[in-house]
């Protein structure tokens, strides 16, 4: 350093900005390395390269200037004596400890999105709620460790914390019992999975809904048929009934038809010739109860009800399927010669005897 010297430059001077000019030289290169591994990682069918490689890259660019620009500071503390700087060495340690855990954060999110993209471009089907849940209990796990580890870092004894916490958290469950309450309920849908992600749920005792589309740890976010987005907080899902009709195995026709009295001749060859129909309908599962009879005398028709069900739960393919079935079952009463029927009255007038 004495050629700086002569100069008139301090050779620590020199060794701060070859510092930095190193930290900026390998900031440079990895953002190069990175793009080519991103591109080589693509060609692969393995969610996870891709997944490690995007959570590089802002935090390993960071860590970098983190290193470099802290031991620059190092320098000019040594050199200086400056004691402002002495807090440089406890900002790199926590700040390595918060990039790291930072960039495990980024892994999981990407990877837990890069996992269900990959089985639904495979045509597999992916539990979005369950990757969800475990993605979050490893981001909290991650941020735990990460605070336990920098306080630790710093000085503070990590058994006198986790003390501390126990009675804090006291505090703060009898403070907070709504609150809790919602963790536990969100955590007991992730355990009994009672619905998913992309389910249409409804609740006889509530006035809910629609397809779920998220499921946080305090709501859960359901959109409307009406589009409307609908928040329950998850507390609500462990009081109330839940009914999970896209788990359904069949989707039922339950209809009551009437024709006429004047009709009742017909009655025997119109249920038998639509109870052939049904069963032999490609759409209709005749493995499932089938019943086609007639079953009461009303004030203008005679009823026969159909109950059978569709193979399919699809609901638009459902009502296909049922406008078919009915269009039928009137092509056999037009076929017999019969009526449906439609409510009627028949006056009777009795005629003075002439005087």
């Amino acid at each position: 350093m004495q050629g700086w010297n002569t100069l008139g430059i301090e050779g620590w001077i020199v060794q701060v900005f070859l510092t930095v000019f190193a930290a900026l030289l390998t900031d440079f290169f990895q953002k190069r390395i990175l793009v080519r591994l991103a591109r080589q990682a693509q060609k692969s069918a393995n969610p996870w390269d891709d997944a490690v490689i995007e959570a590089l890259g802002r935090p390993l660019s960071l860590l970098i200037w983190l290193l470099g620009i802290t031991f620059a500071a190092d320098i000019i503390r040594l050199e200086t004596g400056t004691a402002l700087f002495g807090v440089v060495e406890p900002i790199r340690a926590v700040g390595v400890v918060v990039l790291l855990a930072w960039g495990l954060i980024r892994f999981i999110r990407q990877g837990e999105a890069n996992f269900v993209a990959h089985r639904q471009e495979r045509g597999r089907p992916a539990d979005r709620t369950t990757v969800d849940a475990v993605s979050k209990l490893l981001r909290i796990s991650v941020w735990i460790t990460a605070t336990l580890v920098a306080l630790q870092t710093l000085g503070f004894s990590v058994s006198g914390v986790l003390a501390f916490g126990g009675i804090g958290g006291l505090a703060v469950g009898l403070a907070a019992q709504d609150l809790l309450a919602n963790f536990f309920g969100g955590l007991v849908i992730y355990l009994d999975r009672p619905f998913a992600v992309g389910d249409w749920i409804r609740s006889p005792d509530k006035e809910i809904e629609g397809t779920v589309e998220h499921v946080g740890w305090r709501v859960t976010r359901i959109r409307t048929f009406d589009k409307r987005p609908l928040y329950v907080p998850n507390a609500i899902f462990t009081k109330i009934a839940v009914e999970n009709p896209s788990r359904m195995s069949h989707r039922r026709i339950k209809e009551t038809i009437g024709i006429r009295y004047a009709d009742v001749a017909q009655m025997e060859g119109i249920t038998a010739k639509v109870e052939a129909m049904l069963r032999g309908h490609p759409d209709i599962d005749d493995a499932q109860t089938l019943m086609v009879h007639f079953n009461a005398f009303a004030p203008s028709s005679l009823d026969f009800f159909i109950y059978t069900f569709t193979k399919t739960t699809v609901w638009t393919e459902y009502h296909r399927i049922k406008q078919d079935v009915l269009l039928k079952i009137a092509a056999i009463i037009e076929e017999h010669g019969a009526q449906i029927a439609f409510p009627t009255s028949t006056v009777h007038v009795v005629a003075e005897e002439p005087g």
